[in-house]
């Protein structure tokens, strides 16, 4: 059996009286593209520091085989992680940074780093100050890539992007990083741009997992079924996860097949991600206001 990469086992996470991570479990395998989702709160930023060892935590938590705040040094030479804002100095080069990285980590390449940043407009002797924000986000991933890591995590890395700097930021994890061996757990609220990237799914909702799974096991374990109005009542009393409206007519959501009399209502579709996601982190709202 495979040893994963990631493993939580009851990971709890409090600043005083407030509880952020709720003894959750989950594990992360080699070669996996993890989505880690959930709203402003839900828990997610304070798991990625967790794991990275910038928040004490309880319950049982390793990463790479070692734990994260004991081990943090080692750890860190195959752990690569962005947070939700490219903290790098306005004052220096791009250039100077690579050489800044080479002398700090082990595992840095700065030949890596070049033929990545030849990938972008971005020249050697610009400066940080003088770039876009998508620009230093690109030299920021450029730097973390050069990183001969087994574990990246990303926490809202392409937050305040346009749509083409995120496109061009996840081609470049994608092409330049993901081999198989490596694992990504990737936070965003682009849930609908990043699926195609993604083999997994864990969903936090205030500090618990709601979900943690495959792609492939969740669209064979979750149904739609678009139907008529006037079946909304017979729909309603099957119990569906959520109810709602897909392309302007009556849906519903349901956990597993609905009851074969049910199904014979409408039309079998497959759920996106962002509808599994709503279903399970604001499904009783949701409910209440639709009809």
């Amino acid at each position: 059996m495979t040893t994963p990469l990631i493993e939580a086992r009851g990971l709890t996470v409090k600043y005083g009286s407030k509880t952020a991570v709720d003894h959750i479990d989950f594990a992360i395998p080699p070669g996996r593209v993890v989505g880690l989702l959930g709203h402003n709160g839900a828990g997610k930023t304070s798991l990625m520091k967790a794991l990275v060892g910038l928040v004490p935590c309880s319950g049982e938590l390793r990463v790479l085989g070692l734990a994260p705040q004991r081990e943090r040094v080692a750890m860190l030479e195959s752990l690569c992680y962005i947070p939700d804002v490219a903290v790098l100095p306005r004052w220096a080069r791009v250039d100077q940074l690579i050489t800044l990285m080479s002398g700090l980590h082990p595992r840095f390449s700065a030949e890596r780093a070049r033929a990545l940043l030849k990938r972008t407009s971005i020249g050697p002797r610009d400066k940080v100050k003088t770039l876009s924000k998508g620009m230093v986000v690109q030299v920021h991933l450029a730097l973390i890539a050069a990183v001969d890591a087994r574990v990246m995590v990303l926490d809202e890395p392409t937050l305040g992007l346009d749509i083409l700097s995120r496109k061009s930021f996840y081609e470049m994890l994608v092409d330049e990083w993901c081999d198989g061996e490596r694992s990504v757990l990737i936070s965003t609220h682009q849930v609908e741009e990043i699926q195609p990237l993604l083999s997994d799914v864990i969903m936090l909702n205030e500090g618990r997992v709601v979900l943690a799974t495959s792609l492939v096991d969740m669209d064979q374990r979750f149904v739609g079924l678009s139907h008529d109005a006037a079946a909304a009542d017979r729909v309603a009393a099957a119990h569906p996860l959520l109810r709602y409206r897909q392309q302007g007519q009556a849906a519903a959501l349901f956990d597993g097949p609905p009851p074969a009399d049910v199904a014979a209502l409408g039309q079998r579709f497959q759920p996106s991600l962002v509808d599994l996601f709503v279903a399970l982190t604001r499904a009783p709202e949701m409910n209440r206001t639709v009809g």
